[in-house]
C-alpha cells in the first residue's frame, strides 16, 4: 500500500482523492509525490519517492491509470539501479494497492519542482531518450532534501539495508 500525493494540477486531470487512509504506507520507498509537467507537446507526470526522491517519469495520458504506469516504470528504474530482483518484486507487490491524496510537504514539493525544471532541460537537450532514461539521469542529481545525496545512491542504500 502506498499513497500517491498529487498536486492540484494533477488532481484536476481526473484523479480522485481516496477516502481516509485505512493503513499506513508499507513500501520501502514510502509515499510518492506527483506533478504534471508540460514541455511543448509533451504532457508528463513526474513522481518522486518521499524517502529517497527517486524520480519516475510517465506519460500523462489517462491520469487515472498513472499509479499503474508509475509502478511499472519503477520496476524498470530499480532494475537499472541493480536492485536485486526479489526486492524489486516485493516493492512492486506492496504497490498493488494505493490511495490518492493531496501533497502535504512543501519542502518535498520544492524538490519535485526542481526536478521538473531539470526534466524540461533534459528533454530539450536529449529528446530522443526514453522516459526511463530521463528518470535515471534525474536520479543522479544531488538534492538538498536528502542532504545532497543523489536519489540513485539513496535508493541503493535503502535497499541494501
Amino acid at each position: 500500500m502506498f499513497t500517491l500525493r498529487c498536486t492540484q494540477k494533477l488532481l484536476r486531470r481526473g484523479l480522485a482523492i481516496s477516502p481516509a487512509q485505512i493503513q499506513p504506507t508499507s513500501t520501502l520507498l514510502g509515499d510518492w509525490y506527483a506533478n504534471l509537467v508540460y514541455f511543448g507537446p509533451h504532457q508528463l507526470i513526474l513522481c518522486t519517492s518521499t524517502k529517497t526522491l527517486l524520480p519516475i517519469v510517465v506519460t500523462a495520458k489517462d491520469a487515472r491509470a498513472a499509479p499503474i504506469r508509475i509502478r511499472a516504470a519503477l520496476g524498470a528504474v530499480l532494475a537499472c539501479l541493480d536492485i536485486p530482483g526479489a526486492m524489486v518484486d516485493r516493492e512492486l507487490a506492496q504497490m498493488e494497492e494505493f490511495r490518492v491524496d493531496r501533497t502535504a510537504d512543501r519542502r518535498l514539493l520544492s524538490s519535485l519542482n526542481e526536478m521538473a525544471f531539470l526534466l524540461r532541460y533534459e528533454i530539450q537537450l536529449h529528446g530522443n531518450r526514453s522516459l526511463i532514461e530521463h528518470a535515471l539521469r534525474l536520479a543522479q542529481t544531488p538534492m538538498k532534501y536528502i542532504l545532497y545525496d543523489s536519489p540513485d545512491r539513496a535508493t541503493r542504500t535503502l535497499f541494501s539495508r
